[in-house]
């Protein structure tokens, strides 16, 4: 049996940007995808804890350290710039697995500059 489990997330990330008129995604810094194991092109769900909206998307690389966490095409007009998010990417893994995985947690400040990672 597979089993859905978070593995990686990024806490509390600001919204830097929202730009309605781009084709979908999510723009993040590449050195917040490195610490957290993110990939680009990968599916994530994304939740505004301003408001508590929720939706999918995918990853697109930004500039590693410009801080960048840009919500592109319609899912623009779900955010605010300066919202805070969670930003989670999840793995199907077989139900022994799921014991030992370790999800990465990436912990960013106001500037989404990285202050821990658990």
């Amino acid at each position: 049996m597979l089993l859905k489990l978070l593995r990686g997330k990024i806490h509390r990330a600001t919204i830097t940007e929202a730009c309605v008129d781009y084709v979908g995604s999510i723009t993040i810094d590449r050195d917040l995808l490195d610490a957290s194991g993110l990939l680009p092109g990968e599916c994530v769900l994304v939740a505004d804890l301003t408001d508590g909206k929720r939706f999918e998307t995918y990853i697109m690389e930004g500039k590693a350290g410009s801080g960048v966490i840009c919500i592109n095409g319609a899912a623009a007009r779900l955010v605010d710039v300066g919202d805070k998010v969670i930003i989670m990417a999840y793995a199907y893994i077989e139900s022994d697995e799921a014991k030992t995985l370790r999800p990465k947690v990436v912990l960013v400040d106001d500037k989404n500059k990285i202050t821990e990672v658990r």
